[in-house]
């Protein structure tokens, strides 16, 4: 007992380390593993259960870990061991240790190497420099898997195929070099579509969208996004990305309606985890509605997480409510820098219009008769003739609807009409219809969510098949919340 007791005592931080290192490696020696099934069987299944396993151990990647894994997958020697062994960085004594005690126990490569572990080799190393936030080595690193990804056609790597895309222009975005590849994406978006690789299709596309957006290139963006293939959509993550893309280009089409209804779905479908992606969603929201003419609800502003980075736009959705030109000056100016890195600051200044609209609506409803020089104050216009422009303003709401008033020229007044029962026009007939189409649609897309597996109506699942499938769907409720973290 004494002497179990002085061992326990004596453990040094470095067994620590060489203990858990040795365990990730035993995990990436069970995913190599599943993944060679998975290439033996054609089951992509598989494939998709060793990305998310790997995803879950990303934080306890370290660079002895990485080497040992390489020299246990490859052939030492071969061109690919050599090439990602570069981007592997070289350990220190702990790591020695590490590389020794995993190299004992690893076994000897098989003759044959499948090609999904090859280029699975390739994805966790880009994984690996992204993490440490070497962008210039991944972007060499993400070059060479692509080179290597075009030589080969298996519906069992698409699922790694489309993480490493995505990598591949993460590295050069993160080096401000992503206009380099926007023709790579095409030929490779071209590639996956003649090989009926619909993720990789459903990856590229939304990759392509946000490199032309990157750059303003909206009118080429919705020409790539009109004429590419479309099908179902099958992951959720790239749909919410694509739904977002499609809200933004709509945004600046001026097709508000549609727009409103991409991106309020986008940040409805969007994972809990993925804080950064809904924030962005509800900004870009939030100005939509506005130029429609509503008012956000204030719950929308509170939610967890987010209070602090809606911040300026509640302040902004506060000036239009009012209809306070000057407070609407104020708050823009005083987060211009916060609209400038949102990009959302063009939309900002077309709300200028709005609020003036928004205004003159209260004006109209608190007054029977006013004269156009009290509108024009106030409404605070500020220009060399406020009367001539407050008069247009009003003629121009008149005509579009806005208000339900006449101008009275010779005496220089805005006459207000009284305000009829809106319950005796089609006006809540159209907004029930709006909000039940809505509630529809929802349930729509709920029951296309669902997913049953194949011939349960035909055959019995046997225990083993059971057990599996209870052992698989642990596994993804586990890592589903770091995956969406990480996709976002």
């Amino acid at each position: 007992m004494t002497q179990d007791v002085e061992m326990k005592d004596n453990n040094t931080p470095s067994q620590s380390v060489i203990s858990s290192s040795t365990s990730t490696m035993q995990h990436l020696k069970e995913i190599a593993a599943l993944i060679d099934t998975g290439s033996y069987t054609k089951e992509v299944r598989r494939i998709a259960r060793a990305v998310r396993l790997t995803i879950g151990l990303r934080r306890k990647l370290t660079g002895s870990v990485l080497s040992s894994f390489l020299d246990f997958a490859l052939v030492p020697g071969s061109e690919a061991h050599s090439r990602l062994s570069s981007f592997v960085p070289k350990g220190d004594e702990h790591d020695m240790e590490v590389d020794t005690a995993s190299s004992a126990t690893q076994a000897a490569p098989s003759k044959h190497l499948p090609a999904e572990l090859e280029i699975y080799c390739y994805f966790i190393v880009l994984l690996f420099l992204i993490d440490q936030r070497k962008y210039n080595e991944a972007k060499a690193c993400s070059s060479a898997s692509i080179a290597r990804l075009k030589n080969v056609n298996r519906r069992t790597i698409d699922v790694i195929a489309s993480r490493l895309y995505f990598y591949y222009s993460l590295s050069y975005e993160q080096t401000g070099d992503l206009a380099e590849i926007r023709g790579t994406l095409l030929a490779l978006h071209h590639s996956a579509t003649l090989r009926h690789d619909e993720l990789g299709q459903e990856t590229l596309l939304n990759l392509l969208l946000r490199n032309y957006l990157h750059y303003n290139l909206y009118d080429q963006a919705e020409k790539l996004r009109s004429k590419a293939p479309r099908f179902e959509a099958h992951s959720n993550q790239q749909f919410c990305r694509y739904l977002f893309y499609l809200g933004k280009i709509r945004t600046i089409q001026l097709e508000y309606t549609d727009a409103k209804e991409s991106l309020l779905q986008a940040a409805r479908k969007a994972p809990i985890a993925a804080l950064g992606f809904r924030i962005q969603c509800n900004k870009w929201a939030i100005l939509v509605r506005l130029l429609l003419g509503e008012i956000p609800e204030r719950s929308i502003f509170t939610q967890k997480g987010m209070e602090k980075a809606l911040r300026p736009y509640f302040e902004l959705t506060n000036a239009v409510r009012i209809g306070d030109l000057e407070l609407f000056r104020t708050v823009q100016e005083k987060f211009l820098d916060t609209f400038s890195q949102d990009r959302t600051h063009n939309l900002i200044v077309r709300l200028r219009h709005n609020v003036i609209r928004t205004g003159l609506r209260n004006i109209s409803i608190s007054y029977s008769r006013i004269s156009l020089p009290d509108v024009a104050k106030k409404l605070r216009l500020n220009s060399e003739n406020p009367v001539a422009d407050a008069e247009s303003i009003v003629a121009k709401a008149i005509r579009d609807g806005a208000i339900d008033a006449t101008i009275d020229h010779k005496n220089g007044w805005m006459v207000s009409k009284e305000t009829g029962d809106i319950y005796s026009t089609n006006e809540p007939q159209t907004a029930f219809n709006s909000r039940i189409a809505f509630c529809l649609n929802m349930h729509n897309e709920a029951v296309r969510a669902l997913r049953f597996p194949p011939n349960t109506h035909k055959e019995k699942e046997s225990d083993e098949k059971r057990r599996e499938r209870k052992q698989q769907e642990e596994e993804l409720a586990k890592h589903m919340a770091e995956e969406d973290d990480d996709d976002f």
